[in-house]
Order: structure tokens, then sequence, then C-alpha cells
């Protein structure tokens, strides 16, 4: 059962973590924010793996609950003057909370339907937020520095550490609640919930404690985000952020773990080193305003990624990975 169990893998972790160390003093101050701003994504998109992936309940409201981490965080710190260890669970804990509220229709409903109850969820708490003048309405809010003890997070560097240490430690609490009697209750839930019913598995227990997690992971996300940027504002939570996630997991994978990584990763390359390519080709082929190219590329890049994997790949990058794994261990043994 060990996540690392031969001497292949054990080394290969080691470099992983090398690199992850080193990476901010070989990339630049650009790419070490891409992975900052990634690293906060991924602990998101972990979030809605449990909800979505493991017990199959869609999530269209993810950057709302992380709207609601970011602003509790926010209010804490700046405030009521709390210190950042205190802050960061709290935004968790009430994202979870808020949570709970938008999935509790997920005992009648699934599917599509539930679908459009989380999607309530987006715009419900990003109207509030706009029109409460105690958390800045449409102007905004300031936040301090991220801190621990009298340490001060306050370059790029220091943040992308602190950030990808919480991305490591939600990536691994995720993986390792696969294979709990909850995880195993999301499964069955997913699979088939009439079943899971028959089998004695409580639907409302288990379906709520999912939103709670994942919406736990959002609000933590969302702490982060405002942290790192010093300033959140209502219309930096939007819906298309949200389908994005969703996109994430179909490419990466649904419902594996690694597959959340590796579709956050594939996406942030795509959308910051890919299109940016693209758009600099159509510039200067067709004669054409920057402006006016390198958002829409990213889109238009993103949904024919999407489409392609639901045609060829419906399992996602981590099931190729998988088949890559398996051919090696029989090679060159067809059988």
């Amino acid at each position: 059962m060990a996540i690392v169990r031969t001497r292949a893998q054990w080394i290969m972790l080691a470099v992983f973590f090398v690199f992850l160390i080193a990476f901010p003093y070989f990339s630049g101050r650009y790419w070490t924010g891409i992975f900052s701003l990634t690293g906060i994504i991924l602990i998101a998109v972990f979030g809605l793996h449990i909800t979505t992936g493991l017990c199959g309940q869609i999530n269209l409201g993810q950057t709302a609950f992380m709207a609601v981490g970011a602003y509790t965080s926010a209010v804490l710190t700046t405030k009521l003057g709390l210190p950042f260890l205190v802050a960061l669970p709290c935004a968790g804990i009430m994202a979870g909370m808020v949570g709970l509220v938008f999935g509790a229709p997920s005992l009648k409903i699934k599917g599509f339907y539930l679908a459009m109850s989380t999607l309530a969820a987006q715009f419900i708490i990003v109207w509030i937020i706009l029109h409460t003048k105690f958390l800045g309405a449409a102007i905004g809010m300031s936040v301090p520095y991220a801190s621990i003890g009298g340490f001060v997070f306050n370059t790029d560097t220091k943040m992308y550490y602190l950030i990808i240490a919480l991305a490591l430690i939600a990536g691994l609490t995720a993986l390792n609640l696969t294979r709990t009697r909850a995880g195993r209750a999301f499964t069955a839930i997913r699979d088939n919930d009439l079943a899971a019913e028959v089998m004695g598995i409580n639907l409302f227990y288990y379906k709520l404690l999912a939103f709670f997690i994942g919406c736990f992971y959002a609000g933590i996300a969302g702490s982060l985000w405002a942290h790192y940027f010093r300033y959140i504002q209502p219309l930096m939570f939007t819906l298309k952020d949200s389908v994005w996630y969703l996109g994430m997991l179909v490419i990466g994978g649904v419902g594996s773990t690694l597959g959340a990584v590796l579709g956050t990763v594939s996406v942030s390359l795509l959308n910051n080193w890919l299109a940016p390519l693209f758009s600099d080709f159509l510039t200067k082929t067709f004669d054409l305003v920057r402006a006016n190219v390198a958002y829409p590329m990213g889109a238009i890049l993103f949904a024919l990624v999407i489409i392609f994997f639901l045609i060829k790949e419906p399992r996602g990058l981590a099931h190729r990975w998988q088949i890559l794994k398996a051919s090696y261990r029989l090679w060159p043994y067809a059988y």
C-alpha cells in the first residue's frame, strides 16, 4: 500500500523535490509566479477532485468558495489583526460551512440539476460580496503579507515555497483520503448511489462531507490567493475559472489525484507558454493586433484540448501514464 514502492521511485521523488526547491533560482520571477499561481489552483482542483472526481457531485462554483476563503482570511488578518496561521484554517472551515449549504440539495438531486445548484452559489456569493460594504464591495480589500511567527512571506520566492509546501500537503492528504472509509464511500456513491445506500452507506452524510472537504480546499486556496496578490476583488472569482477547473480534471483524469496534478500543470503550461506562441505566430503571419489575439487563443486552445480528450482519451492523462508504466514493466514481452 506504500505510495513510493521502489528504489527508482524514491530517486525520482528526490529529484522532483530538488527541482521544486531549486526552481526559483533558475526560472526567473515570471515562471516562479506562474508556478505559485498553479500551486494555488492545484489546491482548489484537489478539492474539486474530492467532490466531483471521487464522490461524483458536480460543482460549478469552486471559485465562489475560493472567494469565501479569501475574504475570510482578509477580514481576520486586516480588520481583526489575527495571524495568518489562524486565518488560513478558518478560511477553509468557513468555505466548507458555506459549501454545506449549497451541497444540501445533493440528497434529492444529482447530475445536471446539482450542477445548477452549485452554479447558483457562484452568482449568489459574488453578488453578496459585491453589495457588502464591510467587505469593500466592488472596490475590494487590501490584504497584508502572510507571516508565520516573525517570518514574513514578502517576496515571490518566499510565497512560492509556502504555496508549494501547502500544495504538497493537500495532494498527499487527497491521495490518502481515497484509501480511507470515507474515500471508499465516496467512490461507491459515485459509481452507484442506490447500491451504496443498500450497502448501508449514509448518502446524505457522505455527500455533505465531500462538499465540506472540497470547499475546505477551495477556502485554503482562496486564502493563499488573497495573501499572494495582497488585494482581492469579487470579479477575480469568475464562473469561467470554475469551468476551467472542471476542464483540468477532465484533461488529467476524473477520479485520480495524479490526474488533478497533470491536468492543472498541463493547462497552466498551455495557457502561459503554448497560447502566447500561437498568438505571436498569428500576429506576425496575418498582421493582427496581439492584444486582440492573446486572450481568445488561450480559450480556443483549451476548448480544443477538452474536445480532444473527451473523444480520444476520456480517462485523461493519468490513464495514459498508467498504460506507459504497464508497458515499461512488461517490456519486451507484449503479454
